[in-house]
């Protein structure tokens, strides 16, 4: 589970693992793997028609600009925080709301960064407009939120629970 705030992005030690793990593997076997199929594709001669070369540094490419996004999450991490259980929206929680008060129409959703989506429950981000809408806000509570038409949306604060998963 994560929780960002300003500079700091909390992690349970299973996520950070995890993210230690893929950048291990991206700076090393992945590294190097990508640097051998560059030079094979170099070796078969003029590199501007050369689909293999391109497709091989356009995939190197990306897998650095991930290795850059590891790293700064990373470093910005702090292991081992959890949300306390006080009923509060906070990143890292389970919440369940209600649009409009209607309680047959919820929606449940684990409050947490992307790099901790699953597919056992929908995420949404920390700073998406319902994130930052119901951050903060306790079970029973309303809150607003922003649409992507601009209009504003209310919503009911029913259940928020720290994820176990």
């Amino acid at each position: 589970m994560t929780q960002t705030s300003e500079n700091v992005t909390w992690l349970t030690q299973e996520a950070y693992n995890k993210l230690k793990a893929e950048l291990e593997h991206l700076t090393g076997p992945a590294r190097a793997e990508i640097s051998a199929k560059i030079a094979a594709a170099r070796e078969e001669g003029d590199l501007r028609e050369n689909g293999g070369y391109h497709a091989a540094k356009e995939e190197q490419g990306k897998q650095e600009l991930r290795v850059r996004q590891l790293t700064q999450l990373l470093e910005s991490a702090k292991v081992g925080e959890a949300p306390a259980a006080d009923g509060a929206v906070a990143p890292g929680m389970v919440v369940t709301i209600a649009f409009d008060g209607d309680e047959d129409d919820t929606l449940t959703f684990l409050l947490a960064s992307r790099e901790y989506a699953s597919s056992d429950i929908e995420t949404y981000s920390p700073q998406s407009p319902l994130g930052t809408g119901v951050i903060g806000h306790k079970v029973g509570e309303d809150a607003e939120y922003e649409l992507p038409n601009g209009k504003k949306a209310l919503v009911k604060i029913l259940k928020a629970e720290p994820y176990e998963g």
